[in-house]
């Protein structure tokens, strides 16, 4: 068994491979200052109650977007399963050829998305979303060629974002309001961030096709929490959850 691990900025990600297939997902919330034996012991009993041996994991692969629990997520792995873990970084082998200024600056969960991403529909131009703490979208070509991206704030850094900044309004649950426009101030600030994302994330698919794969065929793909909320969009042609935990096992199996 392989087991794959993605910190993300608000939660962190595990998946269990038995071969190619991933049997078992699971996740907590990441906390900077857990300890390794706090990591491990998570580890240890979520496997165990759910029917897995920890001893039978042959190897472990990571994806962390937050430098401060590496070093506790490396030695609980070593401590509580055994295994010193690979973490996707410069220098590994991706298949992917790397056209960025400065290809140390790409984060560690894009590259794993655009290997899982690669390995899912190899040969074809892609367009990958990820619907996270932040909202991302890379490019891939069909000549597996990493072409750059944008970022832009998530549903919930946007949330905080009003909340913070302004005297009158407030947090609000991050939801699809009844309405496109809102008779309250909450559902006017649902309004706004459901369908301005919607809206964003439709205008940069199209701007990507026409203007960086000029009309060929594209397919892209939504992976990260809130995907599935923006699902009757249609905005993506596959929505793939887990496609970051797919990515570190091919890390995994290429290094």
């Amino acid at each position: 068994m392989i087991l794959t691990i993605d910190v993300g900025n608000t939660s962190t990600a595990c998946g269990l491979f038995e071969g190619d297939y991933c049997v078992f997902r699971f996740r907590r919330s990441t906390d900077i200052n857990s300890s390794s034996d706090e990591i491990g012991v998570f580890l240890r009993s979520v496997l165990r109650e759910n029917g897995y041996d920890w001893q039978q994991i042959e190897k472990i692969g990571c994806c962390s977007v937050v430098p401060a629990v590496n070093h506790s997520l490396s030695n609980a792995c070593v401590k509580y399963l055994s295994k010193e873990p690979l973490f996707i970084q410069a220098g590994i082998k991706t298949g992917l050829k790397l056209r960025y200024s400065n290809p140390k600056e790409i984060g560690a969960d894009l590259i794993a998305a655009a290997m899982g991403a690669v390995q899912l529909y190899p040969e074809k131009n892609l367009i990958i979303v990820d619907m996270g703490t932040a909202i991302t979208a890379e490019l891939v070509s069909k000549n597996k060629e990493f072409l750059g991206g944008v970022i832009m704030p998530g549903l919930k850094i946007s949330v905080d974002a009003l909340a913070g900044g302004t005297a009158n309004l407030t947090s609000v649950e991050i939801m699809k309001p009844e309405h496109v426009y809102g008779t309250s101030t909450t559902e006017a600030i649902q309004a706004g961030l459901y369908y301005g994302t919607a809206g964003s994330i439709k205008e940069f698919c199209h701007l990507f096709k026409k203007n960086v794969f000029h009309g060929e065929d594209v397919t892209v793909i939504g992976t990260g929490g809130f995907s599935r909320a923006f699902e009757e969009f249609r905005l993506f042609d596959k929505i793939i959850p887990g496609l970051v935990l797919s990515g570190v096992k091919c890390a995994l199996d290429m290094n």
